[in-house]
């Protein structure tokens, strides 16, 4: 068994692997101390559907939902890459290119661009898959020259992420979104490059409300976002960034009803299904449950 920041993952003896999406929340690469209601079971259930509507372009690792907050697939060996593809200039690419940088991880950006401006083309900018602390940016170069994956390898997840941002950008457009940028992860199994981990969800894209967009656009106005930005947006407006000696501000229960809020707002805007919570009480009873009927 594996903790991590706000998962707990499960490997069977069979190869099979358990992924439980708790509550709990990270910003900064600290776990902050309130738990959001019902975002385990959001993240999950999103994650479900959108590996499903995206199987038939990168097969990935998912097999079954028991419960509205676990995943069970195969276990692969992870590829240290993260897959960022970035469709607008925005949060990091933005830093970096108001910074004065033209290219970012091997990716050009080209001039006369404004903060959440659309590229020509979506653009990859992969970063290290860290073991501790914050990823790295890294080109495509480094990652062969450091043996990370094969050409073919590298060539196969492009492939991938390139077409699964696609459909994610055609998804979340029907719903009156737009998918800003996300990243992907990928492992290996049986010499197959397999998509792991959870897609398109709040924690790992950022999303712009459609409606307005080009108004906002024109008038220089920031865009109204949906997804875990706000949270660190929130934090930094409250002076925490995760540094030494900053103390995390106090969450008091409207601003953890407003994350909620905002979680099952994007999963009922990019599903179009009404979100249905599991049955209130001790939840991991009714996983232990769950996870014991579908073994058995």
């Amino acid at each position: 068994m594996y903790r991590g920041k706000v998962r707990d993952v499960y490997t069977l003896a069979d190869g099979r692997m358990i992924l439980l999406a708790s509550d709990r929340i990270s910003a900064f690469d600290v776990v902050l101390p309130r738990g959001i209601p019902h975002k385990g079971q959001v993240l999950s259930q999103l994650s479900w559907h959108m590996l499903n509507a995206t199987a038939h372009i990168a097969p990935n690792w998912a097999v079954a939902m028991p419960d509205p907050q676990m995943i069970i697939g195969h276990r692969c060996d992870p590829v240290k890459v993260e897959m960022v593809v970035r469709g607008y200039l925005s949060g990091h690419a933005w830093r970096q290119y108001s910074a004065g940088h033209r290219v970012l991880c091997g990716a050009p950006m080209p001039e006369g661009l404004r903060e959440s401006d659309a590229f020509p083309q979506p653009i990859i900018t992969p970063s290290t898959k860290a073991d501790a602390g914050h990823d790295e940016d890294i080109t495509p170069d480094e990652i062969l020259r450091r043996g990370l994956c094969t050409p073919g390898e590298w060539e196969t997840m492009c492939r991938y992420a390139l077409g699964l941002f696609a459909k994610g950008q055609a998804l979340a457009n029907e719903r009156g979104l737009i998918l800003v940028d996300t990243k992907y992860e990928f492992g290996r199994k049986d010499g197959r490059i397999l998509l792991i981990d959870e897609i398109h969800t709040p924690d790992s894209s950022r999303y712009f409300y459609r409606d307005g967009y080009e108004e906002r656009q024109a008038n220089g106005e920031r865009q109204k976002q949906l997804s875990k930005e706000f949270v660190r947006e929130w934090l930094i407006a409250n002076h925490f960034m995760g540094k030494e000696g900053q103390a995390v501000p106090t969450m008091d229960d409207a601003f953890v009803q407003s994350v909620s809020d905002r979680y099952i707002e994007l999963f009922e805007r990019i599903t179009g299904q009404r979100f249905r919570s599991a049955p209130a009480g001790d939840a991991e009873s009714r996983v232990q449950r769950a996870l014991e009927a579908y073994l058995g």
